[in-house]
């Protein structure tokens, strides 16, 4: 996505490698975009970084929702903890 490619060459020099640093850029650069300007992004992406950006989004809402629900997550019953 031509977005990502001009924020990366334009923030580049300034990241750490951290991962939290994408996430405080990546939240403080949504806050500036109005709704229209998201959907001019998505008009300008192509089938496969639709799908991409669709198909990520999906999978984060349902782990999400798993989450939350405490679906796949191990749980210790009293009778499985060894003394």
């Amino acid at each position: 996505m031509k977005f990502v490619d001009e924020l990366y060459e334009y923030y580049k020099d300034r990241l750490t490698g951290d991962e939290e640093d994408v996430e405080i850029m990546t939240m403080s650069i949504l806050e500036e975009l109005s709704r229209q300007d998201l959907l001019q992004l998505i008009e300008e992406m192509d089938d496969a970084e639709l799908v991409g950006m669709v198909g990520l989004y999906i999978l984060e809402s349902l782990k999400a929702k798993m989450a939350h629900e405490g679906i796949g997550q191990t749980k210790l019953s009293s009778t499985s903890i060894v003394h």
